[in-house]
This record gives structure tokens, sequence and C-alpha cells, in this order.
């Protein structure tokens, strides 16, 4: 990504990323069709209720993935292979032994986790076995985000997204064949999922593994190289960090839901699927700006660089605008994939319709955000997004509920209030740090 057009290079880049996204997305989209069609609200209502306590820990961990992505793209843009070897061992042998802990951290957290989220007892006990399952089958999902990272950073993201076409097939026939043959209720969505992610996760590492590239995977060469590990916390750490505790504060937003009630529960759980795809876009060229920026960083062209991290904000904001447009044209039958009840059909159209256009303003914040981090700028955004996203939304919670107005449309309302004063916040910074002066390659 170091030479040729920008756009068109971020175009190639991101249109695989996002359908990749999109398949990976459709694990959990379809546990929620299957549940909240063929079990019940309260099964729906239960996925929804465990999505944030998950990525918690799933987003911790891409941060540790983006940290990796920015050096290995950084070697790759250099032509440093002694380097991006190191970097890609490191990196899968800190991956092994995350999965380990994190799989034993997700499975004690559970029942703890959802009391503090005043999970209703009539979701609950669904609730503990979806999770239970899930994380017991974590491993499989860490190991293919990170190998699927590695070859982002190396400009491959066809081989990815075939794995995940794949595995989403085998997850759709799987659901159906445990929820509808085997009558496995939310145990068996949740099984059916761990087997795709597995599978996925074999196929990646089998491709590292046996590929002649640059960026060969070499089992005996598995170790931490100290030094490595700190440049990629140094970039990672942070992202993770801001992701943990935005997560950890939409487990409040969560709470605060969950007052309404399941049939709120379950069209906030519509809601925050459809959410998903719209966000997308943004997500995708994210990573497009982070490889694209690392990679020009490593070459010491730093003009190239501002001028793909402004070509991906702008691209950004064209795609979702037209996905935004016709979610909010087809709220109604976008809900009703998930369930047919009408009380749980209302509130998710309501709170579809009330933010789906104010995401515009989280273009800006992932794919800038993006940007920083391919430049090793990674504490900046961290900072900004706990400060939008955790403490003027929470405290904008705090006074709304308590002495203005405890309504799910106001609550709901208060992702938008995050997302614009982080926009605001992170465009004013780009400008006075970056905006005067070119930057310096990173070391």
């Amino acid at each position: 990504m170091t030479s040729g057009p920008i756009l068109m290079q971020i175009i190639l880049f991101s249109l695989p990323l996002m359908l990749g996204n999109v398949f990976q997305m459709l694990y959990n989209t379809v546990d929620s069709i299957v549940v909240g069609n063929y079990v019940g609200k309260e099964a729906l209502a239960a996925v929804g209720a465990t999505a944030m306590i998950v990525n918690m820990l799933v987003f911790f961990f891409n941060g540790f993935s983006v940290g990796a992505g920015v050096v290995i793209g950084q070697h790759f843009g250099a032509r440093d292979m002694d380097r991006l070897h190191t970097a890609i061992e490191t990196t899968m042998a800190v991956t092994l032994i995350l999965c380990v802990a994190f799989t034993a951290l997700g499975l004690a957290m559970v029942r703890p986790m959802l009391r503090f989220m005043s999970t209703p007892d009539d979701v609950f006990e669904d609730a503990v076995t979806y999770l239970t399952i899930y994380f017991a089958g974590f491993a499989g999902l860490l190991i293919y985000n990170m190998g699927s990272g590695i070859l982002r950073a190396v400009g491959d993201t066809t081989r990815p997204l075939l794995f995940l076409i794949l595995t989403s097939v085998m997850n759709i026939i799987l659901d159906l064949v445990f929820v509808l043959g085997l009558h496995g209720g939310i145990a068996g969505v949740a099984y059916a999922t761990i087997i795709s992610q597995f599978v996925s996760a074999a196929l990646t590492l089998w491709l590292l593994t046996k590929t002649d590239d640059i960026y060969k995977l070499v089992w005996r060469d598995l170790s931490v190289n100290y030094p490595v590990l700190r440049r990629i916390f140094a970039v990672g750490l942070p992202a993770g960090i801001q992701s943990v505790i935005t997560a950890f504060s939409n487990v409040f937003v969560q709470s605060y839901i969950n007052f309404f009630g399941s049939s709120c529960m379950a069209g906030w759980s519509c809601y925050n699927k459809i959410d998903q795809f719209i966000m997308l876009p943004m997500q995708s060229t994210a990573m497009a700006a982070t490889t694209f920026v690392s990679q020009n960083i490593g070459a010491n062209q730093e003009d190239r660089a501002n001028r793909g991290s402004w070509a991906s904000i702008l691209l950004s904001l064209s795609i979702t605008a037209v996905v935004g447009a016709l979610i909010y044209i087809f709220a109604v039958p976008s809900v009703r994939l998930f369930s047919k009840e009408a009380s749980v059909i209302e509130y998710g159209v309501l709170f579809i319709r009330a933010n789906t256009f104010f995401l515009l303003f989280n273009c800006v914040n992932h794919t800038l955000a993006g940007a920083l981090r391919g430049r090793g700028d990674s504490r900046a955004p961290m900072i900004i997004m706990l400060v939008c996203f955790v403490a003027i939304r929470q405290t904008y919670l705090y006074i709304l509920t308590r002495y203005i107005s405890n309504t799910p449309f106001w609550v709901g309302f208060g992702y938008p209030v995050g997302w614009m004063t982080c926009c605001v916040t992170e465009v004013t910074y780009f400008f006075l740090r970056w905006g005067r002066k070119t930057p310096k390659p990173a070391a």
C-alpha cells in the first residue's frame, strides 16, 4: 500500500474486510434470529444481554491485535523481514497464552456480571447457559481474529474472507440442526457458534503455517520477544483498554434497558444487531486506515499517510449514509427478522430510527482513531473515547434517568451523545497535534 492510487487501494482493501465483518457478525446475528423465531423472546433477550459481556474480552484482545497489526505492517512496509518474523512469532505465542487466560476469566465472570447487569429472572438461566458454552470455546474466535489480523497487516484480506464465508454457512446449518432438529434451544446455537469458530481458526493457522510467503508462521520459532511485545502493547494496550472500558460502560447502558423488561431488552438486542451492520463500513475503513498509515509511515511516506487518512473518512461517511438510509426506511422488516412480537418490533424500530443517522459522527471517530493508531499514536484516541463514550455518556444517563425522563427513547439516545462529543474532540485533537506539521516516521 506504499504506491499506487490511494482511494482505490483503500476501497480494494476495505471491501473484503467489510464482507468478512458481515459474515463474522452473522454468527451471533443468526443465533438471535433462530432463538427469536423458534425459542422465544426470553431467549432472544438472553442472547442480547450476553453481548456486552463477551465484547469486553473480545475488544481487549482486538486492541492487542491492532498493536500487532501496526508493528507487523510497519516492518512489512520497511521490508524488514527478520523483524517481521519476530513480530509474527511473538504475536502468536502471546495469543495462545491469552486464549487460556481469557477462557478462564470468561467462565468465572458469567454469573457475577449477569447479576451486576440486573438481568431479569426469566432471562438469567438462558444467558448463563449461552455464555458458559461460548466462553468454553472462546479460543477459536481469538485465534482466528489474530491470524486474520496478521494477514490484513501484510495486505491479504481475501483468504480470511473466504474462510469466514465457509464457516458462516456452516454456523447457519448447525444452528438449524441443533435447534430445529435436536431441539437444543439456546445451548444449541452456542455450540453451533463455537464449532464454526474453531474451524475458521484451524483454517487460518493452516494457511499461516503452510504458506511460502514472507509472513510464514514457524512453530519451532514461537517465542516472546519482549522488546517487540512492548512495542505491540504501546499501540495495542491503549486501544484495548479503551474498548474494554467502553464495553463495560455499555454494560451499564444494558442495565438501564433491563429496567424496562424483556420486550424492551429484546428490541434493544435487535437494534444492536442491526446497528452492528451499519457500523461495518466505518470499522472496515478504520482497519484499512490503520494498515495504510502504518505501512506508509514505515516507508517514510508521511504525506501519503495523511491523504490516505482523509480518503478513508470520506469513504466511510459515504457508505454509512447509504446503508443507514436503507435501514431507516426498512426498520420494521429488519426487526421482524428477529421477532414477530409487536412489542419487540415497536422497541426495535424506536431505537433504530432515533440513533441511525447519528452514526455518521462515529465514522469520523473510528476511522480517524484507526489512522492515529497506524502512526503509533494510540493514547490520544483512547483518552478521548473514554471521556466521551464512558464519562459523558454515563453522566448523561445518570442525570436523565433520575431527574429528567426515564424512558427507553432517551436512554437509547445515550449512544449518540457519546458519538457527537467524541467526533468534535477527536477532530480538534488531530488538527492541533498533526495538522500543523508533518509527522515523524515511527521508530
